[in-house]
């Protein structure tokens, strides 16, 4: 009871920090509709000059409903962990982690759990109900609504842990703005968040299918949009399993590195 305490404390810390800097997400938000209007023009060219109403078993709205919900993921995984290590490090702060009466990362993954509360009902709801609303209801609702949850909170401990895999990198180069953007490049390519992995040459697709990228953002769109099998018991259980299976190898992983890393902070010359 005093453990759930503890976490239960952290997150509405987090959410009572996120509320406080609401322009911050105004601001989100209207850099999302920058974005979501340059993606609908550039795939709208795509799918004019291919010439044909489907590409690769996609059509335009099939591949924009999925940018779209795609992007409110993206604002619901976000997380600043390689850029806030770095600073703790550079200032010294991280000691003062590592002494906490908990351990470092499930301080920090439950320090980020109230702002990812408060994007999920601020901006995927939100996001889910116009498409929606202005698709009349081409995204389905049933059981799927319900798996789509259980994706979603596996692919947040996945992407966790892919950021607590990267992130001990700073304790070695105590500077990671290049490694931060590498890591999102790869992500945001591989996991299908920017191009759909459907337009994946077929050669590299079969790569990435069995890469952990796709569980972040591919295998929750395919169960909440219902595709490629996981409409079936069958292939929503391989699915889950799938990021089950990535999240162990992850933290499993994240925690060798990190307990190795960890013996190389230096602050102060210390």
């Amino acid at each position: 009871m005093k453990d759930i305490r503890k976490l239960t404390a952290l997150t509405k810390a987090g959410i009572t920090e996120s509320l406080q800097f609401r322009l911050g997400t105004v601001v989100t938000l209207f850099g999302n509709l920058i974005y979501l209007a340059l993606v609908y023009f550039l795939w709208k060219s795509i799918y004019a000059s291919a010439g044909s109403d489907t590409v690769n078993g996609m059509t335009f709205y099939d591949t924009m409903i999925y940018l779209i919900l795609a992007t409110a993921i993206f604002n619901f995984l976000e997380m600043f962990i390689l850029w806030d290590m770095s600073r703790a490090i550079q200032s010294g702060e991280i000691i003062m982690h590592l002494l906490k009466p908990m351990r470092y990362r499930w301080y920090t993954f439950w320090s980020y759990s109230g702002s990812h509360v408060v994007s999920f009902f601020l901006t995927f709801i939100p996001t889910f109900l116009v498409v929606m609303i202005v698709t009349k209801g081409a995204v389905p609702v049933g059981w799927n609504l319900l798996a789509f949850i259980c994706s979603l909170i596996l692919a947040l401990i996945v992407n966790f842990n892919l950021e607590m895999l990267v992130a001990p990198i700073c304790l070695y180069t105590e500077s990671t703005w290049g490694v931060n953007i590498v890591k999102e490049t790869i992500v945001l390519l591989l996991s299908g968040a920017s191009i759909p992995l459907a337009f994946f040459p077929e050669g590299i697709r079969r790569i990435v299918q069995y890469m952990p990228f796709r569980a972040i953002y591919d295998i929750p769109l395919t169960v909440l949009l219902k595709k490629n099998g996981s409409d079936t018991a069958g292939g929503l259980s391989s699915m889950i399993l799938f990021q089950l299976a990535w999240a162990a190898v992850l933290i499993i992983a994240g925690n060798l590195f990190w307990n190795h890393a960890v013996r190389r902070i230096t602050v102060n010359g210390g």
